[in-house]
């Protein structure tokens, strides 16, 4: 029990900007990171969800409100998922060989391709949640994140790695049939305790998993293989999808 509660730890101090002073790395515990992904999720779409709520309570402009809630997943994941797809993009969009396109992947310097990509995005975000019904309902995005982590808890555990990622070596090491059942069994019951609890905001699950699974294989094939760059990328692009369901469905 103690590596796991320890592999909850890393998991959410690794994806969030939430501090844990006691924290100690533990490389046995590393495998089992995964799992606690749905559990990191909850933590980053609850605490978007009392923002939200808090906002509707201020009754700030609408325009304020979409600034905050654009801003708040990737200010309470320091920027981790941005950079993987900011990464990602340059690589996948510099349409070269694919020794090329690995070796883009993994330069610290972003590219042109990176910022305009980042710039649309970040575009389309806003204005989603500035257009957004103000009866739409805000426990959508506690769905939203949780999906789209699970989602990529099970890819990563799944998919081959390229070899230059981290997720070739140690990362792997440990991983066991049963955790991708568990998963498996996890965003199955996402989306239907989705659709049962949010009604037709339910539908916001499939479209992380969408939007996903779309991005992934994008980058997947461009790169021949699966890293944790790859996650971040379609994972941010799930989300959007996700946040347009939230936004447009009670339009």
């Amino acid at each position: 029990m103690r590596k796991y509660f320890r592999a909850f730890v890393m998991c959410l101090t690794m994806f969030t900007i939430i501090p844990c002073p006691f924290c100690k790395w533990d490389e046995e515990a590393r495998p089992l990171m995964t799992l606690f992904l749905p559990v990191v999720g909850a933590v980053v779409g609850g605490l978007w969800t009392v923002t939200a709520y808090f906002l509707n309570i201020l009754e700030l402009p609408g325009s304020v409100r979409g600034a905050v809630l654009c801003a708040f997943p990737f200010f309470i994941t320091g920027g981790i998922h941005m950079d993987g797809f900011l990464d990602t993009v340059d690589a996948v969009r510099s349409r070269r060989d694919i020794e090329d396109r690995r070796r883009i992947l993994k330069d610290p310097h972003v590219g042109s391709f990176a910022v305009i990509s980042a710039c649309l995005l970040i575009m389309m975000q806003y204005s989603l949640f500035v257009c957004a019904n103000e009866n739409a309902d805000i426990y959508t995005l506690i769905l939203i994140p949780v999906v789209s982590r699970t989602a990529a808890a099970l890819c990563v555990t799944m998919l081959r790695p390229i070899c230059v990622s981290e997720y070739s070596g140690a990362y792997r090491k440990g991983i066991r049939r049963l955790h991708v059942g568990y998963l498996i069994f996890v965003i199955a019951a996402e989306i239907a305790i989705g659709f049962i609890v949010l009604g037709r905001y339910g539908s916001a699950s499939i479209a992380v998993i969408t939007g996903y699974i779309f991005y992934l294989i994008r980058g997947f094939r461009s790169l021949d293989g699966m890293s944790g760059d790859i996650s971040g990328y379609a994972l941010t692009f799930g989300e959007l999808c996700g946040i347009a369901v939230y936004a447009l469905v009670g339009m």
